[in-house]
């Protein structure tokens, strides 16, 4: 198994998932080798909480254009969308 901390790389803040998390759901931004069995070990661990359900994608990369260079493209990234059972994530604790 993989280190806990090296699976979730970081709480992906964005309007829409800002709005899922009065449903109990969080995303994050994971490794994309990581499974659902991984996440849902490493959310528990990490947080202290109950995982009810786990959604993942991976978002492809973007091509990038660049001013008198060869096009570019930006690497993929899995994303996972985390339901919890009981419990809470604070990311943005004493602000």
């Amino acid at each position: 198994m993989k280190d806990i901390r090296a699976i979730i790389k970081q709480p992906l803040i964005t309007e829409k998932s800002s709005s899922m998390r009065e449903s109990n759901w969080y995303a994050f931004v994971v490794d994309m080798g990581a499974n659902k069995r991984e996440i849902r070990e490493a959310v528990e661990k990490v947080f202290n909480v109950k995982v009810e359900k786990i959604r993942t994608i991976v978002v492809p990369g973007r091509t990038i254009r660049r001013v008198r260079r060869s096009a570019g493209r930006k690497p993929s990234w899995k994303k996972a969308y985390v339901k919890l059972k009981e419990g809470k994530i604070e990311f943005f604790e004493g602000v």
